[in-house]
């Protein structure tokens, strides 16, 4: 499963400002879920999509957006969602 397959679903369903997905699979290579060829990813996603939105409502639609990967490729996700106006200005 590569990154990529993953930021351009969250792309197209959520249209983020920013986006960064990385593949923590290697460092899981002996965990079960790695066995079953299920991998570990870590999202960091800044979209307006998610202004007013609870945490747990951001994570709903990630998974909505995702679909069936997270049910047959992806085997663990950490999610760092925010919403535009709780960003920081980086340097």
């Amino acid at each position: 499963m590569s990154t990529e397959i993953i930021k351009n679903k969250l792309t197209e369903a959520i249209n983020p400002t920013e986006i960064e997905v990385i593949d923590n699979s290697q460092a899981h290579a002996g965990h079960a879920g790695a066995q079953r060829g299920g991998g570990h990813f870590h999202v960091n996603i800044t979209a307006e999509a998610f202004e007013g939105k609870s945490m747990v409502q951001r994570h709903q639609i990630i998974y909505q957006a995702l679909g069936d990967l997270m049910k047959k490729e992806i085997h663990a996700l950490g999610i760092n969602a925010n919403a535009p106006s709780e960003t920081t200005t980086r340097k």
